[in-house]
């Protein structure tokens, strides 16, 4: 009885174990595949179609380290997936989260009052089942629970194949490990509510936060609280804020038609090689002046850096009390000017590039004035 009362409560945070996958919904799944794994450097390792058993839908799972995408297109042009396609252009429409049973996960998220728009259901297959349920978070975008402790196959999950897969296109190894942080943009007025719904309804933490004058150029500004589970799972929310022009937070909001993710950070032990195989492989990202590399040097010292290749390749720099990172951003990788990739490298740091704010809001700013969006 004493170990009973002791024991706390289940919340959300305590039940998910990591990332398990984010889903893509596109319009076209073999093209983005095809740049994803030409680009990014990542791997085609599971299909699922017509071929495998379902009829309205095609998907194909890519890896990289420990990171799963899984991009999927709609066949039926009416059908929810082109539907979403149509609305938002090609987005993520997933958050997937390992947990040990999606039932439980569901049911405590809906004791403390979220939405569970996917009741749990088990997919079976020849070597077992994964079952899966969803809540509804920011926009349209979904949290899935995923449990796969009765899945005993060697692939991906029921319905998918790793015959006659897509081979690995030609190019230096990128060598991306795992997902570091999911960004989310919603509306104006809106991010505390979303900051209550990860603490208050999901049990989450909240990790840092950032007001306006913290993140601001001088024609625009934004707000960010960042939350975490404790067990690999970050995700900052941004909001914008009033400025003279318009918002990179809400040039997406116009675009997507809705709030959503805004960008996912992938992990590398080695940026330097990274991005250096990424631009070999055609991924664009944003321009650096030569005169954030001057302040850089004055404001990091202590770290045998090598500037020069930093400085060729765009890569920013940022310390914090334990020790530094490095970040760097690509262009937006759909039609819409809604979704990039951040790229970085900790070495001890536990901050989001708080230095680099400025710098890589101004960058993000040329691109929104190339556009007429600014």
């Amino acid at each position: 009885m004493t170990d009973t009362l002791a024991r706390p409560a289940p919340t959300v945070a305590r039940l998910i174990h990591g990332w398990d996958h984010l889903e893509w919904w596109v319009g076209n799944a073999r093209a983005v595949t095809a740049w994803l794994t030409s680009g990014f450097g990542f791997e085609v390792v599971a299909y699922a179609g017509p071929e495998t058993g379902l009829a309205d839908r095609l998907s194909y799972v890519l890896a990289s380290g420990d990171t799963r995408f899984v991009v999927t297109g709609g066949l039926d042009p009416d059908g929810e997936i082109a539907q979403h396609v149509l609305r938002h252009g090609d987005g993520i429409r997933h958050l997937a989260w390992q947990v040990d049973d999606a039932e439980e996960a569901a049911d405590v998220a809906a004791a403390k009052g979220a939405e569970v728009v996917v009741e749990p259901v088990s997919v079976d297959g020849e070597h077992g089942s994964v079952t899966t349920s969803a809540i509804a978070t920011y926009g349209e975008t979904r949290h899935l629970f995923v449990d796969r402790g009765d899945w005993h196959g060697t692939g991906w999950g029921p319905h998918f194949t790793a015959e006659r897969l897509p081979r690995r296109p030609v190019g230096p190894t990128v060598g991306t490990a795992s997902i570091d942080h999911v960004v989310g943009n919603v509306e104006l007025g809106c991010l505390d509510k979303w900051v209550a719904f990860y603490c208050d309804v999901l049990g989450f933490s909240e990790m840092r936060h950032f007001d306006a004058d913290q993140i601001s150029t001088q024609y625009s500004a934004l707000r960010s609280t960042v939350v975490h589970n404790g067990a690999g799972v970050t995700m900052p929310i941004n909001e914008p804020a009033p400025g003279l022009r318009k918002s990179q937070i809400e040039e997406y909001l116009d675009a997507y038609r809705s709030p959503g993710v805004q960008h996912i950070a992938l992990a590398t032990p080695d940026i330097l090689t990274s991005v250096a195989a990424m631009k070999d492989r055609g991924v664009r990202f944003l321009d650096m002046p030569d005169t954030y590399y001057e302040d850089a040097r004055r404001r990091v010292t202590g770290f045998d850096l090598d500037w020069e290749a930093m400085q060729r390749l765009g890569i920013e720099v940022d310390v914090d009390e334990g020790g530094y990172l490095l970040q760097v951003f690509t262009e937006t990788v759909t039609d819409r000017p809604t979704v990039f990739i951040e790229i970085i490298q900790r070495e001890g740091a536990s901050g989001f590039g708080e230095g680099n704010f400025k710098a890589l809001f101004e960058a993000i700013e040329r691109e929104q004035a190339r556009r007429g969006n600014l």
